[in-house]
């Protein structure tokens, strides 16, 4: 099994419940519900985010009231992990630069690792002891 290192036990439960509950556990997926698991107001807010009759994201959801700084963040990353999706007129919200300038950047790291497993193989090779011990 592969180690995943989490916020908190709410951002763990809420993974594995979320992936069970899209009945698909594929890279796309892993990556979009770690990232809506990393803060609360995502986690609370799940179904103004992802329809999961239709299994689409909800971009919609950015201009909620409940949105800050950081969620916004936090979401624009999930939905670009989830198909590539940027703003229109806002594509430069979805830059690195931008993005990764919160408290949430270690966690996003990990995100990616979700989303791009084929590439980021040494990168878990050097955070993880051989018994899957973070170091």
């Amino acid at each position: 099994m592969e180690h995943i290192r989490f916020v908190s036990k709410e951002h763990e439960t809420f993974y594995y419940n979320m992936l069970k509950a899209a009945r698909n556990s594929d890279v796309f997926r892993k990556a979009f519900f770690y990232t809506m698991g990393i803060s609360a107001e995502t986690r609370n807010h799940i179904t103004a985010l992802f329809d999961f009759e239709e299994s689409l994201i909800k971009p919609e959801g950015l201009s909620a009231p409940w949105q800050t700084g950081s969620t916004k963040r936090l979401c624009r990353l999930a939905f670009n992990l989830w198909n590539g999706w940027t703003e229109e007129g806002k594509e430069q919200y979805s830059a690195p630069y931008y993005l990764f300038d919160c408290s949430f950047a270690p966690y996003f790291f990990e995100a990616i690792r979700l989303r791009y497993p084929e590439y980021c193989r040494s990168l878990e090779r050097s955070v993880l002891d051989p018994a899957g011990k973070e170091r």
